[in-house]
């Protein structure tokens, strides 16, 4: 039977993908200030990130390992998933585009039944599983939500709709779940049939990337079927 990796070894992991990027990228244990229940491996914060060269930048924009982030949409959708257990408690729950997994662990943690972390980039499942160890927690992985036509008790989605070609992908949630919630702090004309507003929080990308104030004020909308 294969050894499982301490924490030690999957920090270590996540940091050699960074830095096969970005040579200086060091990845380490970060605490949420927004979600204290949990802890994530996140890219440190004094990543020297006005200082990249040209070629580094081209790497970024080439590849943008967004796992390595815990973005504002997805630490207000898990602090509304620890406020609301009875949303997910007992529920088949899929994170689609789960990124570093901090909605899909946030369910987890509330007493989901199952929880699929969902994500194209195969860099952000690896950091998925590490933080679902780091946090004491089993998720289920998927790399493509259209390779199968599973339903769904409930679907989440955070930090999805930075690109508005996303935005047809909420027919087909519900068309695979009777519920779908979602965080978002780029869509200001959110009006999508269906969905209606839930709540609004404040909150910053960690490590913070001093993003412009409007994208730190997230919206939460449940969509149902």
């Amino acid at each position: 039977m294969q050894q499982a990796l301490s924490s030690v070894d999957l920090e270590q992991s996540l940091g050699g993908l960074l830095q096969e990027i970005l040579p200086a990228a060091k990845v380490v244990k970060t605490a949420l200030p927004l979600v204290p229940e949990m802890s994530l491996y996140l890219l440190s914060e004094d990543f020297p990130q006005h200082d990249l060269s040209p070629e580094q930048t081209q790497r970024i924009m080439n590849y943008p390992a967004y796992w390595c982030f815990c973005w504002a949409s997805g630490q207000v959708m898990a602090r509304y998933i620890f406020d609301h257990p009875e949303l997910l408690r007992g529920k088949r729950v899929l994170d689609f585009g789960c990124g570093s997994g901090v909605a899909a662990i946030a369910a987890k943690m509330a007493g989901a039944l199952e929880v699929i972390a969902c994500d194209l980039d195969v860099d952000a499942i690896k950091s998925s599983r590490a933080n679902a160890v780091l946090n004491k927690v089993e998720l289920t992985y998927c790399d493509d939500f259209f390779a199968n036509d599973d339903c769904y008790d409930v679907i989440l989605v955070a930090d999805v709709l930075y690109d508005r070609a996303n935005l047809p992908l909420l027919d087909a949630f519900l068309a695979r779940a009777p519920k779908v919630l979602v965080a978002d702090s780029r869509v200001k004309d959110f009006c999508v049939e269906g969905y209606q507003w839930l709540d609004f929080q404040q909150a910053t990308t960690v490590p913070d990337l001093a993003e412009s104030e409007e994208f730190s004020r997230v919206n939460l909308y449940l969509g149902a079927s």
